[in-house]
């Protein structure tokens, strides 16, 4: 079942009707959905498809020969093209009278083996862009690969690319499409432990209860999700006890470089290291307060939802769930997912609110979202506020997000309306985000000051797809 990526096919279908020479670079991490989406676009058209695997030069230019063989004889040749440049060359004359797409995945796997590759592209673009119908692209999961040795300036391949993607997990929205049968809560859940990595959402059972699918997941050591984190790292890095000692200490409560360092007992340059590789991955982010660029509030935070939920829960209990005990393991997590949602919800509102801003309902036209801590100037304490976005120096929103089965009351609004003074806006929109609605007095409160929204989390699904 392939959903969602419309925006990606458009861009790839509006390369491919240009009829000229098109190079387009996709990248992204594994289990994100990349080839997918290259099978979906290029089905029923004339494509040969090359998959690169980490192995020697010879082995690679054997199966890409193969491939060009199938393609244009129809048939499985034994023999093989003298090099990667005549293969290369062989496609770039078949695509001068015909629209051709050549695909070349887990481009680095080819790279590595041979070095020339990327130079040898280069002088081929060069001297056939001009007169050919080809669509070339190169797609790979290493992200520091494709970003250092294909889109960089000082790549041989610079210059040469008209379009790049960078394939990104699935929000919240496409996520929910996956699954017919949860219920509007159980989907948030389901976000919230698997992310949007279609991998990890394939593996999910919306025929069974959240509980179960954990169960039969993340608690079971037969499982593909049990280790996946620490497999996936093994592929990406080549420390890979060092960089799981990171974000344990990270999903253990660490934000901050001290913190951190503390934690894994190494000095922060070495940590700032790995988690600048850990940033590039897309697996963790490194936060400022909203509006400040650069901070030494800065904090450290798991960016994707299964890696924050499996290092969370998993680790502490790995002992009983290697002994199949995967029932006691739930019971110990179960206390604790109310409040790990807390920080899932905030990243649904502010999926609802960009959604807002897009489809041109938002009564702040704000430029970016994002989270805001520092000191209270009235009570001189520690305070944050869950969402702050500002339109201009005059006009901002602020939002709270409440993942409770109680309603919210008036006294998160006064709360909320009062931290919201201490920016001086002129103009301000408040929002408060409730899992289970309000209380009488808090809608009444909300009516008399004229610029609160109140929505449900019922209220945001419901927006998600009309």
């Amino acid at each position: 079942m392939f959903i969602g990526r419309e925006h990606e096919l458009s861009s790839l279908n509006k390369c491919y009707t240009s009829d000229k020479f098109e190079f387009v670079v996709i990248y992204g991490r594994r289990r994100v959905g990349k080839t997918a989406l290259i099978n979906q676009f290029i089905d029923g058209k004339k494509a040969i498809y090359f998959m690169g695997v980490e192995s020697n030069a010879k082995q690679n230019l054997e199966n890409f020969s193969k491939n060009i063989m199938e393609f244009s004889a129809g048939i499985q040749a034994q023999t093989a093209f003298l090099s990667l440049q005549a293969a290369l060359e062989y496609v770039f004359h078949l695509s001068e009278q015909e629209r051709l797409i050549l695909v070349i995945d887990e481009y680095p796997y080819v790279a590595r083996a041979s070095k020339s590759l990327a130079s040898t592209l280069q002088l081929l673009i060069d001297k056939y862009k001009d007169h050919s119908k080809l669509m070339l692209i190169l797609c790979g999961s290493s992200m520091s690969y494709m970003e250092d040795h294909v889109l960089a300036y000082k790549a041989p391949l610079y210059g040469r690319r008209t379009a790049q993607m960078k394939i990104l997990p699935f929000d919240f929205a496409d996520t929910c499409r996956y699954f017919k049968n949860f219920s509007a809560e159980d989907k948030a859940l389901i976000y919230g432990i698997a992310g949007g990595t279609p991998q990890y959402l394939l593996q999910m059972d919306d025929r069974l209860s959240v509980a179960d699918n954990i169960k039969n997941t993340f608690l079971n050591p037969a499982s593909s999700l049990f280790e996946e984190p620490e497999n996936l790292l093994k592929q990406e890095v080549r420390e890979p006890a060092l960089y799981n000692a990171v974000i344990t200490a990270i999903a253990t409560g660490a934000s901050r470089m001290a913190e951190i360092s503390t934690k894994v007992g190494e000095d922060t340059s070495v940590c700032a290291s790995y988690l600048k590789n850990l940033l590039t991955l897309g697996l963790i982010r490194k936060e400022t307060p909203y509006g400040e660029k650069a901070s030494r509030k800065s904090i450290y935070s798991i960016d994707d939802n299964m890696f924050r939920f499996w290092y969370k829960f998993i680790p502490e209990n790995n002992s009983i769930i290697a002994r199949g005990a995967a029932d006691l393991a739930y019971k110990r997590i179960e206390p604790y997912l109310s409040d790990y949602m807390g920080k899932v919800f905030e990243e649904i509102c502010m999926q609802y609110l960009w959604n807002l801003l897009l489809k041109g309902q938002s009564p702040i036209e704000f430029r970016d979202l994002g989270r805001w801590w520092g000191t209270d100037p009235l009570t001189r304490s520690q305070t944050e506020i869950d969402i702050m976005g500002e339109q201009d120096k005059n006009t901002a929103l602020f939002g709270e997000c409440k993942w409770t089965n109680e309603k919210i009351d008036t006294g998160i609004l006064e709360t909320l309306l009062r931290r919201s003074q201490m920016f001086h806006y002129e103009n301000t929109h408040l929002y408060l985000f409730a899992k289970c609605g309000f209380t009488k007095g808090c809608v009444d409160k909300a009516a008399s000051i004229n610029n609160v929204s109140l929505v449900t989390y019922r209220d945001i699904v419901e927006s998600l797809f009309r």
